[in-house]
């Protein structure tokens, strides 16, 4: 089955609103082996809503609408639903009851404007709304299903898991999606297509997508199938292909973020650690403690822009700064090695560099970054070049350090171990 999901609103349509019930209905709709073919996002204009849904019902067996169920004039999905269909609306009083108590309840008069909520159209299941006034609307029309639910996130997630997914169940739909989340780091995007896209033509039935985020690159294998056990048998081994392709450079292949692997890394080897921060101002301390229990390992960082605090703080000789420069080699082991000792951590990363949009030389470009990483036997350093804005820059830096981290105990680790 192909469905189609239709967000309404013209708000959706300006920068200050953006629309995130598609994705959790896609994410639910594909749990029940239905596939989203197409979305929709279309302003309160009677003509362009009726042009929107029309179209819908051309491509898909099922079409999901969130959004214009509302009290007010500009809430038009029901009329445009029912004009489509050539029905009627009408008032159901039991609905106009319920939103009447629930006005009730909270010591206020319904305005006669909320009676519109109450309009059926003619045919509908009505979806009853626990969290709000407007109840969603199931209708069956010419082969099709046309399901219309309200915009307000917690009300379309309550009513999708209670009313819509046991009717969907009902459809008898065989076909599942399975799939794979593998995560990448050290490589950009088109490094990864590259390494991997010859297998592409090896699992024909196979649709992968690669997603580049500020937290690393993601890979995505997915199968739609109605034999649960080909389909796993499948994706198992297009992934031991993709980690043979990927090498060190593939962080997980269950989903998990690289500060999630790192956190269990610093744990399984009774391991802490401490930071020393330049041009990434704390970004990286920040996304190592993003996960509960981070106190166990996690000692402290600093954020040493100036040059006085590298070294009142963190101990980078003064004399290195002056002949080396803030952003090179040398310092960034330094900073690595200097919080280390003055925390007493097992490790020690340091990070300087030049995120701009200012500041950068021929010698010394925007998105030159050093990051030095020191344990008790040895301090080393990487220097990276990074595109894009100050913004990716710093997420850059922060994304390979922790990169670095990881790599530290995947080459220190004993044999057999990984």
């Amino acid at each position: 089955m192909n469905a189609e999901i239709i967000a309404v609103g013209s708000e959706l349509l300006t920068p200050y609103r953006l629309d995130t019930n598609s994705l959790f209905l896609t994410a639910e709709l594909n749990s029940v082996g239905i596939r989203v073919v197409h979305k929709a996002v279309v302003g309160d204009d009677p003509d362009e809503m009726h042009s929107s849904f029309a179209h819908a019902l051309d491509r898909a067996d099922l079409v999901v609408s969130c959004g214009g169920l509302g009290p007010t004039d500009d809430d038009r999905t029901r009329q445009t639903v029912a004009d489509l269909l050539g029905r009627k609306l009408h008032c159901d009083e039991a609905i106009l009851e319920k939103i009447r108590e629930r006005f009730r309840r909270f010591a206020r008069a319904m305005p006669e404007i909320n009676a519109r909520q109450a309009l059926v159209i003619d045919g509908a299941t009505v979806l009853p709304n626990p969290k709000g006034t407007a109840p969603g609307q199931w209708i069956e029309a010419k082969g099709h299903i046309i399901v219309l639910l309200p915009g307000v996130p917690h009300e379309l997630h309550a009513l999708m898991e209670v009313e819509v997914k046991p009717r969907l169940a009902r459809l008898g739909i065989r076909e599942r999606l399975f799939t794979r989340d593998l995560r990448i780091s050290g490589l950009f995007e088109s490094d990864v297509e590259q390494r991997v896209s010859p297998l592409y033509a090896a699992y024909p039935e196979t649709e992968t997508t690669i997603l580049a985020t500020a937290r690393g690159i993601e890979l995505h294998p997915r199968i739609w199938s109605d034999d649960p056990q080909k389909a796993e048998k499948m994706l198992d081994q297009i992934v031991n292909q993709m980690a043979l392709a990927l090498g060190e450079n593939l962080v997980s292949t269950h989903g998990e973020y690289i500060e999630e692997i790192v956190a269990r890394l610093l744990t399984e080897n009774h391991a802490t650690i401490a930071v020393a921060e330049s041009c990434t101002g704390g970004l990286l301390a920040e996304r190592i403690t993003n996960y509960p229990g981070s106190s166990a390992y996690f000692l402290g960082g600093v954020v040493c822009y100036s040059n006085e605090l590298k070294t009142s703080l963190v101990g980078v000789p003064a004399e290195m700064i002056a002949a080396k420069g803030a952003v090179s080699p040398e310092v960034a082991t330094a900073l690595a090695d200097g919080i280390r000792k003055r925390t007493g951590a097992t490790i020690g990363v340091g990070i300087t560099g030049i995120a701009g949009p200012n500041g950068g030389t021929p010698e010394k470009p925007v998105g030159l970054v050093h990051i030095g990483i020191a344990d008790e036997r040895s301090a080393r350093e990487r220097k990276f070049q990074f595109p894009g804005d100050r913004e990716r820059i710093r997420n850059f830096a922060a994304l390979n350090a922790l990169d670095m981290v990881r790599r530290h105990f995947l080459f220190a680790a004993p044999p057999g171990r990984s």
